[in-house]
C-alpha cells in the first residue's frame, strides 16, 4: 500500500499501488513497458493519476533523436526515462502542506515547473528557466520539465508541481483535457506577439496541432482575417472549421507570400505564427508581414535555415521564438475552451490504450489514417476500445 510519510491520500476512493506500468526509452526509437515505483510528491507537489496523454511531435523527436530532452545532463537513451508530456488526470495524493488542490480534482498539466529562483522564472518565463535540466544527482535546483528532464506521462502516475496544474471541469472529456497544453502553446505565441490581436490580420503557417490551435485562438481573440497555409487539404478544412477566414494549399499556389498578401487586401499581415518548421518558412514569414509586423516561431526546425536578416532590419520586423506554453497561457486557453469559444476536439483523431503506445506513436509519426492528435489512455472502456480498433 502506498503510504509515504507526510503525504495525504484517500485510498477508499483513490487507491494507489506501490508500483505502476511505465514505458521506458532504450535505444533511439525503442520503447519497452516496465514496472516503476509510484513517485512521491514533495512540498508544493501532487501525485496525478494519468487518465490520458496526447502524443506531441516533440515526443517523436525525443524518442527517435533525443533533444530537446536532457536526462542526467545528456541524451535520454538507456536511462530508465519515461517520455510523454501532454497529459491530464486526477489528483490522488497531496504533498506536505498542499491545500491549493484537493484529492479527486481533475487537472491538465503544463510541462515546465521552473526553478523559481533564476532571472527568467522571476519574470514568469519559466519555460526559459536558466536551471533547465539541473535536477539530478546532487544537483537539484528545483527545475522540472516532465517528459524532457524528468519522467513524463507515458505511465500511470506522475508527480507535478502545483504551479503546473490547470483545473478542468467535469464536463470536459479526458481527450479534450490533453489538448489544453496544445492550445496553451498557441495562446503563448499570440501573447508574445502582443496579445491584443482583435481586428489585426494573422497568418498561421503549418496546420499541425499547434497551428490549428493557433487559428482557433487567434479567431477567438478577434483577429481578422485569419489565414492558414499548409499542404494537406484535410487539415486545411479543419482549419476552416476552427475559424480560418482563408486557407492556402502551398502545393497548389506558386507564390504563397503573394497569395497571403492578396487575401489581406494586397498588403502584408500584422502577425505570422510559424508552425511548419519548413526550411523556407522563416523567410516566407518575414515577407508575409507588413513593415513593423511580428513573427513568432513556434516549431522546431530540423536543420539550420537561411534567414534574410537584411529584409528584417530594413522593414523593422520583430521575430520571436517561444518554448512551450509559458506565462500561464495554458490557464487562459483552458478558459476559452471551457467557454466553448472553439472546439479543440476537432484535432483529436485517434485513441489507444496505454499498452498500445508503440502503435499510437506509429499513427502519429506516419500520419496513419490522417492522424493529427493521437491520445493514449491508461484505462479505456469498451466503447473506446472499439473506437481505437
Amino acid at each position: 500500500m502506498y503510504t509515504p510519510a507526510g503525504v495525504k491520500t484517500n485510498h477508499n476512493e483513490f487507491p494507489i499501488p506501490d508500483t505502476q506500468r511505465a514505458w521506458v526509452l532504450g535505444e533511439p526509437g525503442q520503447l519497452s513497458i516496465a514496472k516503476k515505483s509510484v513517485p512521491v510528491p514533495k512540498k508544493a507537489e501532487v501525485l496525478v493519476r494519468i487518465d490520458a496523454v496526447a502524443i506531441c511531435a516533440t515526443d517523436l523527436e525525443i524518442i527517435y533523436h533525443g533533444p530537446p530532452a536532457s536526462i542526467q545532463g545528456g541524451l535520454p537513451f538507456n536511462k530508465n526515462f519515461t517520455p510523454g508530456h501532454e497529459y491530464m488526470g486526477t489528483v490522488v495524493a497531496l504533498g506536505p502542506g498542499v491545500d491549493e488542490y484537493s484529492i479527486g480534482q481533475r487537472v491538465a498539466v503544463e510541462i515546465h515547473a521552473g526553478c523559481g529562483q533564476c532571472k527568467r522564472c522571476r519574470e514568469g518565463m519559466y519555460t526559459s528557466c536558466h536551471n533547465y535540466g539541473l535536477n539530478y544527482g546532487e544537483v537539484d535546483k528545483g527545475h522540472r520539465a516532465n517528459g524532457f528532464t524528468t519522467d513524463g506521462g507515458f505511465c500511470e502516475y506522475q508527480v507535478n508541481n502545483i504551479n503546473t496544474l490547470v483545473s478542468l471541469q467535469d464536463e470536459m472529456s479526458d481527450e479534450e483535457g490533453t489538448l489544453v497544453v496544445t492550445a496553451g502553446t498557441a495562446m503563448y505565441a499570440l501573447t508574445e506577439l502582443g496579445g491584443l490581436v482583435a481586428g489585426e490580420s494573422v497568418c498561421v503557417t503549418g496546420p499541425g496541432p499547434i497551428g490549428l490551435m493557433a487559428v482557433a485562438v487567434a479567431k477567438a481573440l478577434g483577429a481578422q482575417p485569419v489565414i492558414l497555409t499548409g499542404t494537406r487539404d484535410n487539415r486545411l478544412k479543419i482549419g476552416r472549421e476552427l475559424g480560418a477566414d482563408h486557407v492556402v494549399n502551398i502545393r497548389k499556389t506558386p507564390d504563397v507570400v503573394a497569395e497571403v498578401k492578396k487575401l489581406n487586401g494586397g498588403k502584408g499581415v500584422d502577425y505570422v505564427v510559424e508552425c511548419s518548421a519548413a526550411t523556407s518558412a522563416v523567410n516566407d514569414a518575414v515577407r508575409m508581414v507588413n513593415r513593423g509586423g511580428r513573427v513568432c516561431l513556434a516549431a522546431f526546425a530540423h536543420e539550420e535555415v537561411p534567414v534574410d536578416v537584411a529584409h528584417i532590419v530594413r522593414n523593422n520586423i520583430y521575430v520571436y521564438g517561444i518554448r512551450g506554453e509559458g506565462k500561464s497561457a495554458t490557464h487562459r486557453a483552458e478558459a476559452y475552451m471551457r467557454q466553448k469559444r472553439f472546439d479543440a476536439t476537432k484535432i483529436h483523431t485517434h485513441t489507444f490504450p496505454l499498452e498500445e503506445l508503440p502503435t499510437a506513436i506509429r499513427y502519429a509519426k506516419d500520419r496513419v489514417e490522417d492522424a493529427i492528435k493521437v491520445v493514449v489512455k491508461a484505462k479505456m472502456g469498451a466503447t473506446q476500445k472499439e473506437a481505437a480498433e
